[in-house]
Formats: structure tokens, C-alpha cells, sequence
């Protein structure tokens, strides 16, 4: 089965630190679907440990539901959770650690290689770390780039109709621009400009 993502940003109220103010701290800006609505699990790795079939040392992987969580989104999680028993994996992450990741990072996993059909649609992603895949052999022959992935260069080629591109992974290439996560940054960016850094967070759960 397949793993989905779930979840809201949340803002903080600029005066929750005030003797006066009596209002929740936290509040909900507004829901992850439809701002993000793709299951990439290189993503869902890199960010928070979730299929992480890449090895990725995860940004915020399992922290739970912050103890201050709006009681909107906590209201919606047990009623996820209430309903479905494979609700997992709740967690959240800052603007400022969004803002402050280094995309160049990579996952202990060498590269990947992806097989697309003759319309440019992903048919496999094959994880690759010191020797080609048994089953990448057997069914398209020995990759063109060389006998080890070790001394392969990225590249892409054609076998039967069918295009296969390898390379290594970066942080950039699962979060950056065309993943659909430059979506959710920048509207987290431009709540920091009201509420700080520190201020908004994205906090999510999986099924």
C-alpha cells in the first residue's frame, strides 16, 4: 500500500508571550492539500523518515505532535487516527529549519535510476548504491555508463522505448523547484515575514 502525507501549517500569535493575552498560541493558517498534493517518498524521506528507501538522515523524523499544537489540527488527527489504524509517524518542522536546510546534502545511497515510459511517465525508481540492480541487468542489460556505479557518471539512455536516467540525489532535487515543495516554502516564507522563523511550522502525519 501506498503512504500518504497529511497535515497543516500553523502560525504563531505574535503576542502568546504576553501576560495579557489569553488566546491559543498557536493557530492554523491553512491545510497541506491542495498546496502539496504529491507522495514523492524521496521527499517524504529527506524531510521526515517516512519510506526513506534513500537513507536520507531525516530533517524531523518522529517528534510527535508539538505540546502546543492548535487544537484544530489535534482535533484532526484523532479523528485521523481514530478512524484509521495506520495513521503513523506525526511530526513537525520550523520555517527555520526549512530555511536554513543545505540542499546539497545526499542520502547515503549512491544515486538513483529512473525508468520512464515512451510519454515521459515514471514506471520505476531503482535505488543505487556500489553495483547495478539484479533486476535492472536482467531486464535492460548493462547500463551503457559503465560496469560499476562507482565510476558511472550521471547519464541517460533508451532501451526498448523505454528512457533510463541515473544520477546522484540531492536535498535540492526532492524539495527544490518541480517537486511541488517550492509551493509550501514560499508560503511559509511569506508568514515569517509576520510571525518570524520560529513562528510557523508544518505539522503533519502519514497513512
Amino acid at each position: 500500500m501506498g503512504t500518504d502525507i497529511y497535515g497543516f501549517m500553523e502560525m504563531r500569535h505574535p503576542h502568546a508571550d504576553e501576560d495579557w493575552y489569553e488566546g491559543d498560541a498557536w493557530s492554523v493558517s491553512l491545510p497541506l492539500y491542495p498546496l502539496y498534493g504529491v507522495n514523492d517518498y524521496a521527499s517524504l524521506g529527506c524531510l521526515f523518515g517516512i519510506r526513506n528507501r534513500l537513507d536520507w538522515t531525516p530533517v524531523a523524523a518522529a517528534r510527535g505532535l508539538p505540546a502546543d499544537v492548535s487544537k484544530p489540527v489535534r482535533t484532526h488527527y484523532e479523528n485521523y487516527a481514530r478512524t484509521d489504524a495506520a495513521v503513523h509517524g506525526s511530526t513537525w518542522v520550523s520555517w527555520a529549519e526549512l530555511r536554513d536546510l543545505d540542499m546539497t546534502v545526499r542520502p547515503a545511497a549512491r544515486g538513483v535510476l529512473d525508468v520512464h515510459s515512451e510519454g515521459g511517465y515514471s514506471i520505476m525508481r531503482y535505488r543505487i548504491d556500489d553495483r547495478w540492480p539484479d533486476e535492472v541487468v536482467a531486464r535492460y542489460g548493462m547500463p551503457p555508463l559503465g560496469a560499476s556505479p562507482a565510476e558511472a557518471p550521471a547519464g541517460r539512455w533508451e532501451v526498448s522505448g523505454q528512457t533510463l536516467e541515473y544520477g546522484p540525489v540531492t536535498r535540492l532535487d526532492v524539495l527544490g523547484p518541480g517537486t511541488g515543495w517550492e509551493h509550501v516554502f514560499a508560503v511559509m516564507r511569506a508568514l515569517a515575514q509576520r510571525f518570524g522563523p520560529e513562528g510557523v511550522r508544518l505539522v503533519v502525519w502519514f497513512d
